[in-house]
């Protein structure tokens, strides 16, 4: 019997469980590339987003990740190696999206330490050392994508995200850095803020707290909040040869919002 032939461009895609990072991943496996969705404290959600890439006819797993431990990454790009030969018959990655993290803001007066470096080592310095413990196994021409915020841009400048929004613009400038280094091996490097979106983010404050989204809706360009599959087509294009000549960019996906 032959074996059917194998997809050999994949991509991560953390945080997948949900939202911006589920979308992101159905989005490119439309596409026809792999995904590896990889969770933290959900693997039913991504699960679910693997089942929803399947019963399209695409193909994916699910793999756990912290992206707050640094010190996991060794045996999480072994884990993934394992995976890319058993599921595509590869060793390399076509496409990272950095995109798992988290919200909520706390104001400056409540700040602590810990929570400075919760932000930290989850919103900047996790995505930024996964790139480079991934960085030899991403194929020439491949492509990388981070997930920034609004809230580091000007004109989106809300009180208690001061420590959010200071790790999401330290992002964007890594990004802009990493697409000059990696560029001499064509791997394009751009980042994308999203504006308020309808993802799980402070506890699903949009399905808890709908009188929130007129005003928010209200200082949109558009006239609405963002879905999470506006995002990811952004996403899945920037991963794609459609992009091939972009690269070192931060790209608002907000509709417009506090223009």
């Amino acid at each position: 019997m032959n074996s059917p032939t194998p997809t050999t461009a994949v991509a991560v895609v953390t945080g997948a469980s949900a939202g911006i990072g589920r979308s992101a991943a159905i989005e490119i496996a439309a596409r026809g590339a792999g995904v590896v969705a990889t969770y933290n404290s959900r693997p039913e959600g991504a699960e679910e987003t693997v089942a929803l890439i399947r019963a399209a006819g695409g193909r994916a797993i699910a793999l756990p990740l912290d992206i707050g431990r640094t010190d996991t990454f060794p045996a999480f790009r072994e884990e993934l190696t394992r995976a890319l030969e058993s599921e595509w018959q590869t060793t390399t990655i076509q496409a990272l999206v950095n995109n798992a993290g988290f919200g909520g803001g706390l104001g400056f007066e409540e700040m602590t330490e810990e929570a400075f470096d919760q932000y930290y080592r989850v919103l900047l310095r996790g995505p930024y050392f996964l790139t480079q413990s991934l960085l030899p196994i991403i194929r020439e021409g491949g492509a990388i994508v981070n997930t920034s915020s609004s809230s580091a841009r000007p004109g989106d400048t809300q009180a208690g995200y001061s420590g959010y929004a200071a790790m999401k613009a330290g992002l964007v400038v890594a990004s802009r850095y990493l697409a000059q280094e990696l560029g001499e091996r064509r791997i394009r490097v751009n980042s994308i803020a999203p504006g308020p979106t309808r993802t799980r983010i402070a506890d699903d404050a949009f399905d808890r707290y709908p009188e929130i989204i007129g005003g928010i809706a209200a200082k949109t360009a558009l006239g609405r909040i963002g879905e999470p599959a506006d995002i990811g087509k952004v996403i899945a294009f920037l991963v794609s040869d459609d992009a091939a000549w972009i690269t070192g960019e931060d790209i608002q996906v907000a509709g417009g919002y506090a223009l």
